[in-house]
């Protein structure tokens, strides 16, 4: 761990890696924050883990975006399967089950959206998402219950694709995505030395600053996805992967000093 993560560009790479592997950046913060407590890896090397994590949840937007949530059944029988085998396999068998649960159920999702299509006011209720500050606290919110950015990202793309929301709301939504998922560090964190504390008040300094930036540019970010000539999941895998890569090089030159800024406070 410590050779992984003895430099900024390792530990970014550490973070956004595991990440796409395991496909939750709510299990990478909840592992992180544990290891921090245990002494194996320090509070400074923990903090480019957490921006890497947050590029690594883009990884499920693209795969959802692709339409490949029918992989799914394949994944879970895999990952079931491997999961038997003693050792390596063992390991391997619980990110490819996981992977494989999330596609299942997202793709269930896609399959009974017929409700929702045919109900004006819930579409009509959806549409408010349109506010950026609404649809920032939706998607925070719906993550904080799931505990799962991936999911929260997943379902906005498919109710694009069923033509259930619309571009201007669900970026609002992703955004807030990254918002909600820093409330598992703190669950993680609660019982846990205050070094393992201040990675999870990090990781929400982070996200806030993201968020800050995006609120007063909303229609211009916006406005920039629009530019690109995409089917809409695939403008929303975008919005996501773009917010997360902005945020990651506006803050990763100044790392340090907002880690000094957390130890002073926290």
């Amino acid at each position: 761990m410590n050779k992984a993560s003895d430099s900024k560009f390792k530990g970014l790479f550490l973070g956004f890696t595991s990440t796409a592997i395991i496909q939750s950046s709510s299990a990478v913060l909840a592992i992180l924050v544990s290891l921090i407590d245990a002494g194996i890896v320090q509070f400074n090397q923990s903090l480019p883990i957490l921006l890497g994590s947050n590029l690594g949840t883009t990884v499920t937007a693209w795969l959802v975006s692709f339409k490949i949530s029918g992989l799914g059944y394949t994944l879970l029988a895999i990952g079931f399967v491997l999961s038997y085998f003693k050792g390596r396999w063992n390991i391997i068998a619980k990110p490819i089950f996981y992977l494989g649960l999330i596609l299942f159920s997202l793709d269930l999702l896609s399959q009974n959206l017929s409700p929702i299509k045919e109900s004006d006011y819930l579409v009509n209720l959806l549409e408010y998402a349109s506010l950026p500050i609404l649809g920032v606290l939706a998607g925070a919110l719906i993550t904080a219950v799931c505990q799962s950015s991936s999911v929260t990202i997943g379902l906005a793309i498919i109710l694009c694709d069923q033509g259930v929301m619309s571009l201007e709301s669900s970026i609002p939504v992703v955004v807030g995505s990254n918002l909600g998922s820093t409330v598992t560090a703190f669950l993680a964190s609660i019982s846990l030395n205050e070094v393992a504390r201040r990675t999870a008040w990090a990781n929400l300094l982070f996200n806030s600053i993201g968020l800050l930036v995006y609120l007063p540019s909303a229609s211009l970010f916006e406005a920039l996805i629009n530019s690109f000539d995409l089917e809409l999941s695939f403008q929303v895998a975008l919005a996501h992967l773009l917010f997360n890569l902005i945020m990651t090089l506006a803050i990763f030159p100044f790392i340090k000093p907002l880690g000094r800024i957390v130890e002073k406070y926290i």
